[in-house]
């Protein structure tokens, strides 16, 4: 019938969506997600599957950038639509029916009703992508670390009460800010050479030329005592990062703590390639394998069960 409203999707439908979604784009994250309790796994998963789907917006080479920028103002507009502000007039019903987001949104608006996740730290994640379109180089760290909270310290953000906390909500917050940007800038460095081939170079412009790294440098490839000097210089301060980050495990709930603590163990695994490859990012992707990763996750696992609440 012409005009007729498009069913909603059930929930387990929905969520099985998300679930694919994240074993198929986001492999680290389905390794962390393993062990956790049925109904907050399904609930990250539909977080991460949201921030899959806007990422991989803002990176498809097969659409124009206006397109880009117009599917992703669509898929923040369907945000605010599932999860409506009490008193807020909706936006305007999508122009074209996506039985994919359909799915995705009612996973995300069952998240979110029944643990109270933030619709701005989604929507941050959002606005993240839509500076990949116009923004790509950073001339301080401050400056990527602004993009980075975006595209990751707001992700995490969204997760603390699906992880469910100990205490305040406030206290945790800068620890997850943490994770997350130790975790992106993980991700910038080993993809040094995928987000060239898209024009994108995230590094530190000042931090680049403080080191002698030029960009041809970096578009040839070039592993000299300069690139290894800036390279082990970023994964320090990945490293500090994730420290700090690593105080949120005993803030979480303890069902839960394995999953910041398998996501900080999986994404520091990947530093370690990177030094034991000699910080070169340029003629391979580093990566873990499955067996590598299972050994993670079960070392973090134990972790899990003895760490004890911060008395601070």
């Amino acid at each position: 019938m012409i005009g007729a409203a498009t069913p909603t999707p059930s929930l387990d439908e929905a969520h099985a969506h998300c679930r694919a979604v994240v074993a198929a784009r986001a492999k680290n994250f389905s390794y962390a997600f393993l062990l956790l309790p049925p109904a907050r796994r399904r609930g990250l998963e539909a977080i991460y599957a949201y921030c899959r789907v806007a990422d991989d917006l803002a990176d498809d080479d097969g659409l124009t950038t206006e397109e880009r920028a117009r599917r992703l103002a669509d898929l923040r507009a369907r945000l605010r639509r599932a999860l409506p502000r009490p008193g807020e007039a909706p936006p305007p019903a999508p122009a074209a029916d996506d039985p994919a987001l359909d799915l995705l949104m009612t996973a995300l608006a069952d998240t979110a009703g029944r643990y109270g996740v933030s619709r701005d730290d989604l929507d941050l994640v959002a606005q993240g992508c839509e500076q990949d379109l116009t923004v790509t180089r950073y001339e301080t760290w401050d400056d990527l670390r602004g993009y980075c909270y975006l595209v990751a310290s707001a992700v995490g953000l969204a997760c603390l009460p699906v992880f469910g906390l100990r205490g305040d909500l406030e206290a945790a917050r800068p620890f997850a800010e943490d994770l997350g940007l130790a975790m992106q800038l993980t991700n910038i460095i080993r993809d040094v050479q995928e987000d060239l081939a898209r024009d994108r170079v995230y590094l530190p412009q000042a931090e680049l030329r403080r080191f002698g790294v030029t960009e041809e440098a970096l578009r040839e490839g070039r592993v000299d005592g300069t690139w290894r000097a800036f390279c082990a210089f970023q994964v320090a301060r990945a490293r500090l990062l994730f420290r700090s980050g690593a105080r949120l495990a005993p803030l979480v709930r303890r069902r839960s703590r394995v999953c910041p603590l398998a996501l900080a163990a999986l994404y520091d695994a990947v530093l370690d390639e990177v030094e034991r490859a000699g910080y070169d990012v340029f003629s391979r992707r580093v990566s873990l394998g499955p067996a590598r990763k299972l050994g993670l996750l079960g070392l973090s696992f134990g972790r899990g069960l003895v760490t004890r609440a911060d008395p601070a």
